[in-house]
């Protein structure tokens, strides 16, 4: 099944270039983006994901993550995730998601590195909200120092950070940059950060106050991001904290209480939300919930889903499930075989009806434009890509099976090409 997701994002990719440099343009015009040469990305995107996740039984803690390279040439995202922290009672956790940019190496430091410091700032028995919340600032910016003694003068490249730490109490957020997250509670999204821009008006304030300027809406009209670890070149404002830097480490932490309506907490690098907005996001992930699904396949599924919505960034996610999340349910189980077997129908009225086998590109972009009912919230039709990519490929092989045999029975070679549809425009 997800070699086929694979394939449908390489069949989905037609103009991706094209489209991508129309986009940059357009950015440059508008002054949002500084032109940085050709756009570094690959011919066909590297899908594979080591899904991976834990539960914590005792309170109903679960999550799930996963992580793809994408049509990038690097991958630049980290993350790691503790369902138990060394010196607290059990009910605390950790997860965290990073994403680098000018190379992979402080993205990999702050997964590795990033928890000690949280770990070593806790303490024991850490004062909630306001001694954790402070504990984490902390942190933050104790790691960026240290990531500074090691880093190779001049050269440049940062992370942003996005943490989740989960007490019996409270729910902690802390990041620094762009990747997001959002809290779904009670059916709805009752909690998102907001990314660290050069225009928002406490960042301008900082920046212009450091003796920064602010160009085509980056940093000194090159960093798009006010607040990451790493990005040294911009932390050298003289007689200035680390916090009040051009650029700063210090993440802004939000303290949440915990209520039994929680259902779940999803934490993304921006190559997610590039495709969907929170809201759907938390739909989307709701409904594979209902569906019996792991949160580590739910992950995967949701980032194959924002590579066939066109994302072009490396993708990371997490999902920590709370003992409210959504259940099994039998209704929706039903709805989605139900769904599986009209899409399956569809593909094969397509495929046997066209006068010449239809490329499987053409295929999902005619399902694209018609109201087909129930498709997952969120994710549409894009989510059901893997259905659809079986129900052709099944019916291409039966074609070549049935041309084989005639070719046989008249007496003639048996073919060994593939199918004129198979060619799939790759």
């Amino acid at each position: 099944m997800a070699a086929l997701v694979r394939l449908l994002e390489c069949l989905l990719r037609p103009a991706r270039k094209e489209e991508e440099a129309k986009k940059e343009e357009k950015e440059e015009e508008e002054g949002r983006r500084v032109p940085e040469g050709p756009q570094s990305l690959l011919a066909a995107p590297r899908c594979s994901q080591q899904p991976h996740g834990g539960a914590a039984a005792s309170w109903g803690l679960r999550f799930g993550a996963s992580a793809a390279q994408g049509w990038r040439t690097r991958m630049e995202d980290a993350h790691c995730a503790w369902l138990s922290l060394p010196g607290l009672p059990p009910g605390w956790a950790f997860f965290a998601v990073l994403d680098g940019h000018g190379g992979a190496r402080a993205a990999r430091f702050g997964a590795r590195y990033l928890p000690g410091h949280v770990f070593e700032e806790l303490g024991s028995a850490p004062l909630e909200p306001e001694g954790v919340r402070e504990a984490l600032r902390r942190a933050f910016l104790n790691a960026d120092e240290r990531l500074r003694a090691l880093w190779p003068r001049g050269e440049p490249g940062g992370s942003t950070a996005l943490t989740l730490l989960v007490s019996p109490s409270f729910l902690y957020l802390a990041h620094c940059g762009d990747s997001r997250a959002v809290l779904r509670r009670a059916g709805a999204v009752a909690f998102s950060t907001e990314d660290h821009r050069p225009l928002r008006p406490r960042e301008r304030e900082r920046i212009y106050d450091a003796g920064g300027t602010i160009r085509r809406r980056r940093v000194e009209g090159s960093l798009a991001v006010s607040r990451a670890l790493g990005d040294f070149a911009f932390k050298e404002a003289r007689g200035r904290p680390p916090e009040l830097q051009l650029v700063s480490a210090e993440p802004e932490v939000a303290a949440l209480a915990r209520q039994a309506e929680d259902e779940f907490m999803l934490l993304a690098s921006d190559g997610v939300w590039d495709t969907m907005s929170g809201a759907a996001l938390a739909g989307l992930v709701a409904s594979r919930l209902r569906l019996g699904m792991t949160p580590e396949l739910l992950c995967a599924q949701l980032l194959d889903t924002c590579l066939c919505k066109g994302s072009l960034d490396n993708m990371t996610c997490i999902v920590v499930c709370f003992p409210g999340a959504p259940r099994a349910c039998e209704e929706a189980i039903r709805r989605e075989i139900a769904l599986d077997a009209v899409l399956s129908h569809k593909v094969a009225e397509l495929y046997v009806s066209a006068q010449e086998p239809p490329s499987l590109n053409t295929v999902f972009r005619t399902l694209v434009s018609e109201d087909i009912p129930d498709l997952p919230p969120g994710g549409g039709l894009y989510c059901k890509a893997a259905v659809i990519a079986e129900a052709y490929f099944q019916l291409c092989q039966a074609s070549e099976e049935r041309q084989e045999k005639r070719q046989d029975g008249a007496g003639k070679p048996i073919s060994t090409h593939s199918n004129s549809a198979l060619n799939l425009e790759i």
